[in-house]
């Protein structure tokens, strides 16, 4: 699976198996009830469909069934966040990160953070 895109719903189920999977069918009904507000049929027919998409795997657990997540959370990010660049920024990391800065009034930590990141991509760059 090279290119990962997610729907809301999707995200949702993934969300709760990577923070603890596997999962069964009414563990995942419940925390998603709780969360979200989904019935019962819509978590059963959301997870139907990601498995038939190859995003989850069901797997025999006694006499029930359990979800395991077949898409990695890191992956899945950063896919989600290439098509949101791409899409509301033209590609562009400087127009997106100037917006962010001019909007949010970033705190001094928010900057050193940033500054971080950018040194060790500019050190992973020159080799």
């Amino acid at each position: 699976m090279d290119d990962v895109k997610l729907t809301a719903s999707e995200w949702n189920i993934l969300n709760c198996l990577w923070e603890h999977s596997p999962q069964t069918v009414m563990q995942l009904v419940g925390e998603l009830e709780k969360t979200v507000g989904w019935a019962r049929s819509t978590t059963i027919t959301t997870l139907h469909r990601m498995e038939a998409k190859g995003l989850v795997r069901c797997e025999r657990a006694g006499r029930g069934t359990a979800y395991v997540p077949l898409v990695e959370r890191d992956r899945a990010a950063l896919a989600e966040t290439r098509s949101f660049l791409d899409r509301v920024y033209q590609g562009s990391v400087g127009m997106m990160m100037s917006a962010m800065a001019r909007q949010e009034g970033l705190s001094r930590e928010q900057i050193a953070q940033l500054r971080a990141i950018l040194d060790q991509a500019e050190q992973e760059a020159e080799g």
